[in-house]
C-alpha cells in the first residue's frame, strides 16, 4: 500500500533527533549559507552526524539550497554543491531555476525536489519541473484541496509534496518583501524579521502635509470606526480593527490540517509536511507524536478515523489559533488574528531527558518548576503519557537540592530510580534519551478569554 511520509522540520541535531524519536519518516534541515535556514543551528559536523543518523534508523533526509541567487550567491555554488555531494542527502530543496540547472549540470546524482518558494499552484508548472529532472514537487500553502486533487491525477508520475502544519505567511509563498523593506532582512534570503505580527499604529496625514498619530484613548474610542475602500470597489469597506493590543491584519493563525488528514491520505500525497524549523523540540515531537499516530490510525482502519483523537495533543502546543489554510478553498475571516500576535497555550515545554547516567535520568530544564507540580513526560509511539511530581530537585553538576528550579544556561537535574512509582529498566524503556516533558500552566483573565475565542472560532471552522 502506498503510504504518505510524515516530513519534520530539523532546525538543530537535537530537533532532528526527537522528531526521529517520535515518529518522522523522513526531516528537513539546512546550513546558514545557501537556504532559507538562516537560523540553523547545525554545524556542518553536526549535519553530517545528522544525515548517519537518519540513514542508520532507515529514514530520509533533505537539505536546503532553495534561495534566489544573486551573483554573489552564484559565486558559492560550486563549493557548496561540492559538499552536498559529500555529505549525499536524500534529496535537495531548490526553488531557483538556475540553481536547479547548476545542480541537473554539476551534480545529477543528487535528487533535485522544487520548494515551496517556486509557487507550484498547477499540474502545468508540476509537469514543467518533471520534464526537467525534478523528482519531488511541494506544492504551495495556496492550493486548496480540490487543485490539489486534480494535480495529483494529472501528474501520478512524480512525488507531490503539500504542507500540513505549522505557520502560515500573508504573501504568496512566503515570497514577500516588507521584512526587507522594513528591516533590511530578505524573507527570501530566509531572514524574514516577521514584520506582519508586528504592532502597527495609525495615522492620518494633515492638508498641511503633517503626519500625526491618531491617538485613541477612552474620551474618543467610541467616535470612530476605521473603514479601508479601494479606489474602484466604491462603497465596498474593510473595517480595520485597532484595539488596546494593537491591529494586527496582516497575521495570520497557523495552519492545521489534522481535521482533513483523510482527504491527504486517500488521494495519495507522497509526502506531508510540519513548518517550523525555529520552533522547539517540543514542538517537533508532540507534532510528530500526534501525526505519527493518526497517519498510521488512518491506515489501519480508513472509514472508522476521526481526527478528533488526536487535536487535542496539537492543542497543547503554543499557536496563534488554527485555520485550515486554503485546504477548503477561499480564506475567511476567521483565518486571520487580528486581535494578537503573540501564541497562547495552556501547556509549557518543561525540558527534555538528554542523557541516562547508568540509571539517572539527566533533565534538562526548559522552564521554571516548583516542588509539587507536576510533569507530564510524553512516551513516543502512541499517545500515552507518564506523570511524575518531584518534592526536590538536586542540580546535576553540583548536587545542591532545592525546592523550585529555573531554566537557563543548559541548567539540569538529577531524577534517580527512587523518585519513579515503576521499576527505573521500565522508565528507561518508555522514556529513552531526547524525550520531552510538558507542564500545566493555565491561561488566566484576557489570556483565557481569547484562548477560548480562538477555540471557538476553530471548533466552527473546521466543522
Amino acid at each position: 500500500m502506498h503510504r504518505a511520509e510524515l516530513l519534520l522540520p530539523a532546525g538543530s541535531l537535537v530537533k532532528l533527533k526527537t522528531a526521529l524519536l517520535y515518529g518522522a519518516d523522513a526531516v528537513y534541515a539546512g546550513t546558514p549559507d545557501m537556504s532559507l535556514r538562516t537560523q540553523s543551528k547545525f554545524s556542518l559536523e553536526e549535519l553530517k552526524e545528522g544525515i548517519d543518523l537518519v540513514h542508520a534508523a532507515g529514514k530520509k533526509i533533505y537539505l536546503t539550497l532553495n534561495l534566489y541567487i544573486h551573483n554573489e550567491e552564484a559565486e558559492k555554488l560550486p563549493q557548496f554543491v561540492a559538499t552536498l555531494k559529500k555529505l549525499m542527502p536524500d534529496g535537495v530543496l531548490v526553488a531557483d531555476p538556475g540553481v536547479f540547472y547548476y545542480l541537473k549540470e554539476n551534480a545529477p546524482e543528487l535528487n533535485r525536489f522544487v520548494s515551496t518558494q517556486a509557487n507550484i499552484c498547477s499540474a502545468q508548472t508540476v509537469k514543467f519541473w518533471q520534464s526537467m529532472g525534478a523528482k519531488l514537487c511541494v506544492l504551495g500553502r495556496e492550493v486548496t484541496f480540490a487543485e490539489m486533487k486534480e494535480i495529483r491525477q494529472q501528474c501520478p508520475d512524480i512525488e507531490l509534496e503539500c504542507f500540513m502544519h505549522g505557520a502560515m505567511c500573508m504573501s504568496y509563498s512566503g515570497r514577500c518583501l516588507i521584512s526587507n523593506f522594513l528591516a533590511d532582512r530578505s524573507a527570501n534570503k530566509g531572514k524574514c524579521a516577521h514584520c506582519c505580527r508586528w504592532h502597527y499604529k495609525l495615522h492620518i496625514r494633515l492638508k498641511d502635509g503633517t503626519v500625526k498619530e491618531l491617538l485613541i484613548d477612552d474620551n474618543n474610542k467610541d467616535n470612530f470606526e476605521y473603514l479601508l475602500e479601494e479606489d474602484f470597489r466604491p462603497g465596498e469597506y474593510y473595517e480595520v480593527v485597532e484595539d488596546d493590543h494593537g491591529s494586527y491584519i496582516l497575521n495570520s493563525k497557523d495552519m492545521c490540517l489534522m481535521p482533513r488528514l483523510n482527504d491527504l491520505l486517500n488521494i495519495g500525497m507522497d509526502s506531508l509536511k510540519v513548518e517550523g524549523r525555529n520552533k522547539t523540540e517540543y514542538y517537533a515531537g508532540v507534532v510528530a507524536r500526534a501525526y505519527r499516530q493518526a497517519i498510521d490510525d488512518y491506515y489501519n482502519a480508513p472509514k472508522t478515523w476521526n481526527p478528533e483523537k488526536y487535536m487535542p495533543e496539537l492543542m497543547t502546543l503554543q499557536n496563534r489559533g488554527y485555520c485550515l489554510g486554503f485546504h477548503d478553498g477561499k480564506i475567511t475571516n476567521i483565518s486571520q488574528n487580528y486581535e494578537y500576535t503573540r501564541t497562547l497555550g495552556e501547556w509549557l515545554f518543561a525540558g527534555s531527558i538528554v542523557e541516562w547516567q547508568g540509571d539517572d535520568a539527566i533533565f534538562e530544564l526548559r522552564n521554571y518548576i516548583e516542588a509539587g507540580e507536576p510533569i507530564e513526560f510524553l512516551i513516543p509511539h502512541g499517545l500515552n503519557n507518564l506523570t511524575l511530581t518531584l518534592k526536590e530537585f538536586e542540580d546535576a553538576d553540583t548536587g545542591e537540592v532545592t525546592a523550585k528550579v529555573s531554566a537557563g544556561q543548559g541548567k539540569k537535574i538529577r531524577i534517580k530510580p527512587a523518585q519513579w512509582d515503576k521499576p527505573v529498566s521500565e522508565i528507561k524503556k518508555l522514556l529513552p534519551q531526547y524525550v520531552i516533558a510538558r507542564k500545566f500552566q493555565g491561561l488566566k483573565g484576557e489570556n483565557a478569554e481569547m484562548y477560548q475565542h480562538k477555540l471557538a472560532e476553530w471548533n466552527k471552522l473546521k466543522g
